[in-house]
């Protein structure tokens, strides 16, 4: 029996020709609805010149440039601060010390059940308010610091569900040949889960850049922001402002994406051994990390020193 058929049978001829022509309806009818967009963008004049000609000034784009940069500034430091924050309360999260899991847990529920753009506004609008308080929040602090948060929180959740979903005898391997806690967590389970967890991981920093767009509203000089100070110009390009930053979010999600699939291509095999001279073929594609490790100890690997 193969792989796809375990879930469900595999389809007759009239399953697939109902299939097929689910298929073509479903294509009908969206470029049916784009089909009709575009002809009332066209009727309502929205594809003018005039509505455009905002666009072919050099500073405008200068704007947009300055925009997208504060942009990605915001989501690299809130995307590499919601990962190392989901790491350390997945780990708090998995202690066995019920003084460390109890509160980490009570944290992690309250950090995902207050929106991100509430988080934003108390940092922003709340600490700036504080009376006699000499300390300022900025915008992008505000920003970042709402998204480390909140996607922190989602992350340790989502890296506590992949190190759960393991084997138990994945643990108890690693105990056998040596290892304490801390390195059957770093040399075993978190390798393995952050593996399992990955498109999880993109999808969530993909959710991560989306929600920079939020910041617009403490005034945070994000696309949306600018975007928003172009439709308040002469003709009003609401619309044309949209579309172009819609393109530009739409290929910075691509491009997140694309880097998440050549990371996923470039984990996808196990990590191999060497034996002497020559390849391990206990240690093959289709090992665990616990058999390497169990096999590099003992081999005499040398990085299997602290391992012992």
């Amino acid at each position: 029996m193969s792989g796809a058929s375990v879930l469900y049978d595999v389809p007759g001829p009239k399953a697939v020709l109902r299939n097929r022509i689910l298929g073509v309806v479903t294509v009908l009818v969206v470029l049916a609805i784009v089909g009709f967009i575009v002809y009332r963008f066209a009727v309502t004049g929205q594809f003018d010149a005039s509505r455009w000609n905002l666009f072919t000034y050099t500073l405008v784009w200068q704007g947009m440039a300055q925009a997208l940069w504060a942009t990605v500034s915001a989501f690299l430091a809130a995307g590499v601060g919601s990962i190392v924050l989901g790491f350390v309360l997945a780990i708090g999260r998995l202690s066995d010390h019920a003084w460390v899991r109890v509160p980490v847990t009570v944290v992690i529920e309250l950090l995902r059940a207050v929106p991100v753009l509430v988080m934003m506004m108390i940092f922003f609008y709340g600490v700036n308010s504080i009376p006699g308080s000499t300390f300022r929040m900025s915008a992008y602090a505000a920003v970042v610091i709402g998204l480390v948060l909140y996607n922190g929180s989602v992350l340790a959740e989502a890296l506590r569900a992949g190190v759960e979903a393991l084997p138990k005898g994945q643990k108890e391997a690693g105990y056998a040949i040596g290892l304490r806690k801390s390195g059957v967590m770093a040399f075993i389970l978190l390798p393995q889960a952050i593996r399992a967890m990955l498109p999880v991981i993109v999808a969530q920093l993909v959710v991560t850049l989306k929600d920079t767009a939020l910041g617009f509203i403490i005034t945070y000089p994000e696309l949306i922001y600018y975007a928003k100070y172009l439709s308040s110009q002469p003709g009003r390009p609401l619309l044309q402002a949209g579309l172009i930053v819609a393109v530009i979010y739409i290929s910075m999600c691509l491009i997140l994406s694309g880097v998440a699939k050549w990371l996923e291509v470039r984990t996808r095999r196990s990590p191999k051994v060497q034996h002497g001279h020559g390849g391990n073929a206990a240690a093959d594609d289709e090992s665990t990390l616990t058999e390497v490790i169990a096999l590099q100890g003992r081999s005499g690997h040398p990085d299997a020193g602290g391992l012992h």
